[in-house]
This record gives C-alpha cells, sequence and structure tokens, in this order.
C-alpha cells in the first residue's frame, strides 16, 4: 500500500501527481477500528500524550511521510450540529508501524484549558479503548513531506506532539535508507523529561553517526542567560554545524508543533544567523525560494 516517492527535481519531493489526497472525505469518512492505544507521557504528566495506531487494511487509505488525517469525534455540539474535523499529524512512515502500510498512526495530546471544557476530539482520542471504531479522512497535506532525493540533509524542530512527522520521517530514513550519509537533526523540546515522547526509540538511531538528538526541557534546564530552556536556545548553540548545513542546498528544515513557537525559533535563528555573519531576512528568503523551509504550526 506504499506509494511511489518518485521526487520533484525543484523540490526534492515527490511529484503532486502522486501525493495521494482527500482519499476519504467528510461526506464519507472511513470507520476503522483502533488496535493499539497507550499513554505517551509519564502517568504523574499533567500532559496526556496518547499513541494511537489505527487499522486500515482493506481500504483504500495510503498517505505519505508528513501528511495528515483528520478525524470526525462522534456526537454534536450544543447547536445540534456534527463536530468539526481535526486534523493530526501522521506518526508512522508510510509503510505503517506494522510494515505492510495497514496502519496509521497518530500522536494525540488532550487539550485542556483552564476556565475551558477539554478538547472534544482530543478527549474522544484519548478516552478511546482499542477496539473503538473512529471516522477517518484524508491524508491531507502536500509539502510537509520527507524529502526523497538521495542523502539529504533534514533539521526537524518540533514541541510535544509535533514530533509526530518527524518519528515517520526518521523511520523511513533509517529502517528504509540506512546507508544513506545525510545528517539528521531532531530539535526536540518540552517541559519536562517526563513530557519527552518516543524517548525509547531514539538509541535504535543513535547508532548511526549521521544521527544529532538535542533536547530542550523548559522547566528542568537554563539557558546561557538564566531563562528557561527553550529549542531556539539550542538552535543559538548549534549555529555553526546548522548553518553549515543550510548552505548545502540539499538540507531541508522542518518546524512542526504549537503555532506560539515558531517567533522564538524565528529569533533563535536569526542570532544563529548573526553569530555567522549572514543576514537571515535573505537566507531566510532564499530557503523559502527554493523549498527548503517548511512550517506546519496549529
Amino acid at each position: 500500500m506504499t506509494t511511489p516517492q518518485a521526487s520533484s527535481p525543484a523540490t526534492g519531493h515527490p511529484g503532486l501527481d502522486e501525493i495521494p489526497s482527500n482519499l476519504y472525505k467528510l461526506a464519507e469518512p472511513l470507520q476503522a477500528r483502533i488496535i493499539e492505544h497507550r499513554r505517551l507521557t509519564a502517568a504523574d504528566s499533567p500532559n496526556e500524550v496518547s499513541h494511537i495506531v489505527i487499522d486500515i487494511k482493506g481500504s483504500r487509505l495510503r498517505y505519505l511521510d508528513g501528511q495528515s488525517i483528520g478525524v470526525l469525534p462522534p456526537g454534536q455540539d450544543e447547536n445540534g450540529k456534527p463536530h468539526k474535523l481535526r486534523l493530526y499529524s501522521i506518526a508512522s512512515p508510510s509503510y505503517g508501524d506494522d510494515g505492510k502500510g495497514e496502519t496509521v498512526t497518530i500522536c494525540v495530546k488532550r487539550a485542556v484549558s483552564e476556565g475551558f471544557p477539554p478538547g472534544v476530539c482530543s478527549s474522544f482520542l484519548c478516552n478511546s479503548n482499542v477496539g473503538d471504531t473512529v471516522s477517518i479522512t484524508g491524508p491531507v497535506g502536500k509539502s510537509f513531506l520527507l524529502p526523497s532525493t538521495p542523502n539529504a540533509n533534514v533539521i526537524m524542530i518540533g514541541t510535544g506532539t509535533g514530533i509526530a512527522p518527524f518519528r515517520a520521517f526518521l523511520k523511513t530514513r533509517y529502517e528504509k535508507r540506512p546507508q544513506e550519509t545525510g545528517q539528521f537533526w531532531v530539535f526536540f523540546g518540552a517541559q519536562t523529561r517526563k513530557d519527552f515522547l518516543y524517548e525509547e526509540e531514539y538509541p535504535a538511531y543513535q547508532q548511526h553517526p549521521t544521527f544529532n538528538l538535542v533536547t530542550a526541557f523548559s522547566r528542568e534546564e537554563k539557558n546561557a542567560e538564566g531563562g528557561r530552556m527553550y529549542v531556539q536556545h539550542r538552535l543559538q548553540e548549534k549555529a555553526d554545524t546548522l548553518f553549515s548545513l543550510l548552505q548545502d542546498p540539499n538540507t531541508y528544515l522542518f518546524i512542526c508543533g504549537l503555532k506560539g513557537m515558531e517567533p522564538g525559533i524565528m529569533e533563535g535563528l536569526t542570532a544563529a544567523a548573526a553569530k555567522q555573519g549572514i543576514d537571515w531576512n535573505a537566507f531566510f528568503e532564499k530557503l523559502k525560494a527554493e523549498k527548503r523551509w517548511h512550517v506546519e504550526v496549529y
């Protein structure tokens, strides 16, 4: 059930005609069954994040690394209308966590804000059990895709569940393309180590000299100024290496996570560029023009 990933010469990504899109729509979603559900964060963490694997065997759903699926929670809102669709980044590689392309995995945080009721869809998913049915649409997304050009360097910056598409990238890179020489850098940020998602999977990647993991736990670590340590501070620490890589046209940068993270990361990259004597604004425009800058925030 995998899809060919011949690359577009200009972008290093599959051509648009090769990208699966909206194979299941809101009017006729796929009814699929949950076959695995486990909590990713520590039991005593205030942040509840679930790893949910869904069986899509026998369906026409297929997807590429970096795409998303929609989930339609059951029931109706206070106005008697169906609940709105919610999009989730796919956390499994295109061949599925089962290795056969017959499953799709999502990584879901229960949405809780003081003074507001819990998120409808995230609560439905976090409360779900193995055997439950979920309504799925998609896949969607044509730009946040793992480059298929050989030996690409990939810089991934994610916070919280923003690690989901990068989990897919890493699995494909080190399970299917381990012979490649491209550098893979992961910058992951969370409040504490209790929220270190998929920590158990990294040791296997760390056996490869091309893999680099940098973490920032804001409530446990301090930056050089004595404040909380965020991913943007780690970017500044690695400025020399990052900008050396980014000047290679075969390097792609991806950012995924909460929308509020983007300004801090831009600030961090601006400071990192200054250390290298690089005009960040001009360099940023060049990255975008070459389609090597990809952001997915929510």
